[in-house]
């Protein structure tokens, strides 16, 4: 969900120091409540805290574990803060995510659904040639280590009833992409080894209902990263051991929904149909594409309707005025 300006200047305040981590948290108990009741009243059935506490979704690995530094980055032409991982992990806040989706159950008798950044995603973006190999020779090194930890967070999600459990994983989209591709020696090992990584994180975990998110890494107002539709990687997602896939389909680049005849049935599909990463409000009819015969949006199953990936509450995220996000 998209952070007010006040939510932005606490988290800053907290990162930079000058909030004590009581008071952050104090603070933050009397915002969460307004976030469920805002997606109450627009009717969503599956509710979330807004990510409003973390200064990223990928960043709250290092709420988790000590064992990151944070430096600055050049990201799309903007400066950011970017964790990176300098010596080896220690988990130090464990169930932290549990937690947060605790204290949100006290606040909404909806279903919950709470986002882990995927080990693959993390490994792609905290691990530094120079700054990380004392700790981790090989970003292998590091995803290996990530795997355990992520897996008890998503445990300890079960045990808390959450509904929902999603793995946020937009490295293994942005393989549509050919240029993407290009730049590994085999990127088919690589999606092989995204899906194994999820995979194991999830093993043998039920009780709860696992997704995984999909996107062409949303830049807000500027676009996105990835280019493609999903027929590249399709073999690789038919191997995911999920329930859900969360797939974004309103922009050009994300191709048209007769992949979706090539994937597995025991799949629900979450449909990305909002373009949310400008001020356009989109109407419910406006979305006009053939359906393929065949097509699972046309087969009895619990289809999910979401916004496309852009809804972000990140230093990139959406730019939308309040009102617009509020429609």
């Amino acid at each position: 969900m998209p952070r007010p300006q006040y939510v932005r200047d606490l988290i800053e305040e907290q990162v930079d120091g000058g909030m004590p981590s009581a008071d952050f948290r104090r603070m933050m108990d009397s915002a969460i409540p307004y976030v469920a009741q805002m997606q109450e009243l627009a009717g969503i059935d599956v509710i979330s805290d807004g990510e409003w506490r973390r200064k990223s979704y990928i960043g709250v690995i290092a709420d988790i574990c000590n064992g990151f530094e944070l430096s600055i980055k050049e990201v799309h032409g903007q400066r950011q803060t970017w964790h990176v991982v300098t010596s080896e992990l220690e988990v130090v806040n464990p169930g932290l995510l549990a937690t947060e989706a605790g204290f949100l159950k006290q606040n909404t008798d909806r279903d919950v659904k709470v986002a882990i950044p995927s080990p693959y995603l993390i490994g792609e973006r905290m691990w530094d040639h120079e700054l990380s190999k004392a700790a981790y020779p090989t970003r292998r090194d590091f995803t290996e280590a990530l795997v355990p930890v992520l897996r008890q967070e998503l445990i300890a999600l079960r045990d808390e009833g959450v509904a929902v459990a999603q793995l946020d994983d937009p490295h293994l989209c942005l393989f549509v992409d050919p240029k993407v591709r290009a730049g590994y020696d085999d990127p088919q090992a690589e999606m092989a080894y995204c899906v194994d990584l999820l995979n194991r994180v999830v093993d043998g975990v039920d009780g709860v209902r696992l997704a995984v998110h999909l996107c062409r890494r949303n830049k807000g107002r500027a676009g996105w990263v990835g280019e493609g539709g999903y027929g590249p990687i399709l073999p690789a997602l038919s191997d995911l051991q999920v329930d859900i896939l969360m797939l974004e389909f309103a922009i050009p680049a994300a191709g048209d929904f007769a992949v979706l005849r090539d994937l597995p049935e025991r799949f629900d599909i979450g449909l990305g149909c909002v373009d949310c990463r400008n001020s356009h409000i989109d109407t419910p009819g406006r979305d006009r594409r053939p359906r393929p015969a065949g097509c699972p949006i046309h087969r009895a199953r619990a289809n999910i309707a979401a916004p496309d990936c852009g809804f972000a509450a990140g230093e990139l995220g959406s730019r939308q005025s309040p009102s617009t996000r509020r429609i």
